[in-house]
């Protein structure tokens, strides 16, 4: 006999509860085994299809992780220097930017940014907010984020959480299967199955999207000469899963850059935004389709809002989770919806009447 359903919500609640209060208190220590169980669910279809080719699950790990680490010292070693540099020297330039931009509406609209005009006063107050926080920004994120003894312990553990997890995927799975109470693992199992197809569409997919974008805009940014090219391309691509976002505010900050640089040469504005317009070609008919897919059921309003709440509450872990935690909601809700339109809640008696005038006939 199964537990009543009273009793089965408090105890989910409960759990519930508790994951809310760990993730809030132990965020910070917690952070590398999160991003360790993310990088391994991210590898694990790779792992997979390694062993069909005939390897053990050991050796597929160890090939796997190798070659991220390589990877990894290599973004490091090169991208990483730059894109700080470049992050630091665009805020440090900021009041030059908006000085030109000034120059620029006085020249073409003199009315309207006369000495006493308050949008002349916001562009002054903005560029000098930018060039004193800027720095000062990037400055306490790096070292919030990587003071020594977190920097250490994020390289050191998250690779080795990932290992073993990779290493231990199918057998965590079979055992958490195992668990699962006998009453309710159908629906348990469909609804993971649903999650772990969502997940594996947009995380896996929309940040292969992401990094693919990203690193073309970045490229193709630096080959035609735009100063911060690297931090437009990197920025881009970060926000690109929520549709046409990336594209806009790395297009409108890449040609916004690049009118103050290329003025006059107008093949290299143009540069700019076919770059952006092939990028959104490529993402639309090539990239989206073929790694996303079109039965994710993530929301980009859905998507902001987990972001903004999670990361309000939880900080940067809670932005980590947010995207799962919004697609698992997500599922469990449509699942429980599914099951409310088939029961008598919601036909009611309307169907019933249906059914018997159609035998009636």
């Amino acid at each position: 006999m199964s537990l009543p359903v009273q009793t089965q919500a408090k105890y989910w609640s409960i759990a519930i509860a508790i994951s809310a209060l760990a993730l809030w208190y132990l965020g910070d220590v917690i952070m590398p085994f999160i991003l360790g169980g993310a990088i391994a669910y991210f590898l694990d279809p790779i792992a997979d299809r390694l062993e069909n080719m005939g390897l053990s699950r050991a050796v597929a790990t160890a090939i796997i992780s190798v070659l991220t680490i390589l990877v990894f010292v290599v973004a490091v070693l090169l991208v990483v220097p730059t894109l700080v540099s470049q992050a630091v020297a665009l805020a440090d330039a900021a009041p030059d930017l908006f000085r030109q931009l000034q120059g620029f509406l006085t020249e073409k609209f003199p009315s309207l940014i006369d000495q006493d005009s308050t949008l002349r006063q916001s562009l002054e107050s903005l560029g000098k907010t930018i060039q004193e926080r800027g720095g000062e920004l990037v400055g306490t994120v790096l070292s919030s984020a990587m003071g020594v003894l977190n920097i250490v312990i994020l390289l050191v553990v998250t690779p080795v959480v990932a290992f073993y997890m990779l290493l231990d995927w199918d057998r965590m799975v079979a055992k958490i299967d195992a668990l699962l109470p006998l009453d309710h693992r159908p629906a348990i199992r469909q609804i993971a199955s649903d999650i772990d197809h969502t997940l594996a569409s947009f995380v896996r997919g929309q940040g292969t999207v992401c990094l693919v974008l990203g690193t073309y805009y970045a490229v193709a940014l630096m080959l035609i000469g735009l100063q911060f090219g690297l931090v437009v391309g990197f920025i881009a691509g970060l926000i690109t899963f929520i549709p046409y976002v990336g594209a806009i505010v790395g297009g409108a900050l890449a040609i916004g850059l690049g009118l103050f640089q290329f003025w006059g040469e107008w093949w290299s504005l143009g540069a700019v935004a076919v770059i952006f317009l092939v990028g959104q070609f490529f993402e639309g008919n090539i990239l989206t389709p073929k790694l996303v897919g079109s039965s994710v059921g993530l929301h980009p309003v859905w998507l902001m809002l987990a972001l903004s709440v999670f990361g309000y509450l939880f900080g940067f872990v809670g932005m980590l989770v947010a995207v799962p935690v919004a697609a698992s909601f997500g599922v469990v809700a449509r699942f429980f919806i599914g099951k409310y339109q088939e029961g008598r809640l919601y036909k009611g008696l309307t169907s019933q009447q249906v059914i018997d005038e159609s035998d009636a006939e």
